[in-house]
């Protein structure tokens, strides 16, 4: 088996572990690095076979990183009861904008059961959410929710239903921002 050289693999846990850090406000770069190296050390018969890839090592680098910021994302929002919208939740919220207050409020509960609770209970809150947080959007964006889950109509092409789902990520993305830092 080959040895390991720790030293070299640590600039590149680092630089990882600020880049994870800075897309996931919750995590610290110290804890990422230290979850990285960990998973390095658990891992070491892999990455001994790849010491000299940086490429490969990075995605793993950044693939362990990653899962642990995922993971004290979701024990927070746990701990915090925080609601964290998903996109599908978020079409639904902006197909409701073209909905009468009757028509609004006849949604409200309807689709719950023992087990759960879905958005129709927050509809109304999570439409506040969806307006304010649509303005922080670009125009581009803007336009797509609008155009392809407000209005209605149908893409123009695949390029344009793929644009669509990655503003209605966007937006969601902006959604937990917001309900996180109360901006």
């Amino acid at each position: 088996m080959t040895e390991i050289d720790w030293e070299a693999l640590d600039p590149l846990a680092t630089k990882i572990a600020h880049e994870i850090a800075a897309k996931w406000t919750i995590v610290e770069p110290d804890d990422v690095k230290q979850e990285i190296m960990l998973h390095a050390v658990q891992e070491k018969h892999i990455i001994a076979g790849y010491q000299g890839n940086e490429e490969i090592l990075r995605k793993i680098f950044y693939t362990a990183g990653r899962r642990y910021a995922a993971k004290e994302r979701a024990y927070l929002d746990l701990m915090d009861d925080q609601y964290h919208y998903t996109p599908d939740e978020v079409r639904g919220v902006m197909r409701s904008f073209v909905y009468t207050d009757a028509e609004v409020s006849a949604q409200i509960g309807k689709k719950d059961d023992l087990t759960r609770c879905i958005i129709t209970d927050n509809i109304l809150s999570a439409r506040l959410d969806a307006e304010k947080s649509i303005r922080r959007l670009n125009r581009d964006y803007q336009e797509a929710i609008l155009r392809l889950f407000v209005y209605g109509t149908s893409p123009e092409n695949e390029n344009d239903r793929k644009r669509g789902y990655r503003a209605i990520d966007a937006l969601t993305a902006e959604m937990n921002r917001g309900i996180r830092t109360g901006r």
